[in-house]
C-alpha cells in the first residue's frame, strides 16, 4: 500500500481535487481509501463514499489538528492495510500555518489557491515549504499574468517541489497529478519510528492546556511576548 498526505489551507479546495484525481484511479482499477482530518466539522466523508471508496474521518476538537493527525496516523495506515487498498489518501485540515503533517519518505502534497493573496505563499510555512508536489488551484478565474505570478511565489518558497495547475471543476490536470503522486512499487506497512519533516511548534502554554482568562498571572509556560518599542514587534 503506497500513503500519502495532502495538505493546505482551508477552502483552497484539497477535496475537489482529490475526487477528481481519484475518478482517474478507479478508472484505471487502483483501489483507493481516504481518511479525512479536520476539527470542529466536515462533511467531506460523504463526498468520498459517493466514490464507492473506503473512508473515514477524524475531529481534533480542541487539539491541533495537525498534532491529532500525528497521534493517529499509525492507527490510520494499519486500517488502510485492513481495508487492502492500494492507495491511502490522508487529508489534513491545514489550519496552522506553523504545522505540517508531512512524514519523511511519504510523498507530501500541499494544495493553494491562486485566489489566497499574493504573499500567502511566505506566510503558509513548512506545510508549502517542504512539500513534494504543490497543486495550485483556481486559475481559471484570475488571468494568465495572475497565474504566472503566484507560481513564481510559490516557486520562490519551495524551488524544489513540482508545481502544477489543477482545476477542481472540470478535473483539467488531475489524471496528471494521479500519475505523480501514485507508487505501485512502494509498500507501507507501519510508520512506527518514522519522522515528520518539520517539528510542531515549540509551545505548551497555559491556554494549551484550557486557560481562558487573560492576563500575566494566567499565563504560564512557552508564552511569547510581543516587542512593542519599535516597527517590527
Amino acid at each position: 500500500m503506497d500513503l500519502i498526505t495532502v495538505s493546505g489551507p482551508p477552502s483552497s479546495g484539497k477535496t475537489a481535487i482529490l475526487m477528481k484525481t481519484i475518478n482517474n484511479f478507479l478508472s484505471r482499477g487502483v483501489k483507493v481509501g481516504v481518511v479525512k482530518f479536520d476539527c470542529l466539522f466536515t462533511d467531506d466523508d460523504i463526498y468520498f463514499e459517493k466514490l464507492g471508496i473506503p473512508v473515514r474521518k477524524g475531529l481534533s476538537g480542541s487539539l491541533c489538528p495537525d498534532h491529532y493527525f500525528v497521534s493517529n496516523i499509525e492507527e490510520v495506515v494499519q486500517w488502510g492495510i485492513e481495508q487492502k487498498v492500494d492507495l491511502l489518501i490522508t487529508e489534513s485540515a491545514g489550519l496552522c500555518n506553523r504545522c505540517s503533517p508531512y512524514i519523511k519518505n511519504i510523498k507530501a502534497v500541499c494544495v493553494i489557491d491562486n485566489l489566497s493573496g499574493i504573499n500567502t505563499p511566505k506566510k503558509i510555512g513548512p506545510m508549502l515549504k517542504s512539500a513534494d508536489i504543490v497543486v495550485i488551484t483556481k486559475g481559471d478565474i484570475v488571468s494568465q499574468a495572475e497565474r504566472e505570478v503566484y507560481t513564481m511565489k510559490v516557486q520562490s518558497v519551495n524551488p524544489k517541489a513540482i508545481i502544477m495547475h489543477v482545476n477542481g471543476l472540470n478535473g483539467q490536470g488531475a489524471f496528471e497529478l494521479s500519475t505523480l503522486i501514485y507508487d505501485e512499487t512502494k509498500n507501507v506497512t507501519t510508520l512506527e519510528g518514522e519522522k515528520l519533516r518539520y517539528p510542531m511548534p515549540a509551545a505548551l502554554c497555559s491556554y494549551c492546556l484550557g486557560e481562558t482568562r487573560i492576563g500575566k498571572d494566567h499565563q504560564m509556560g512557552n508564552v511569547r511576548k510581543i516587542d512593542l518599542s519599535g516597527k517590527n514587534g
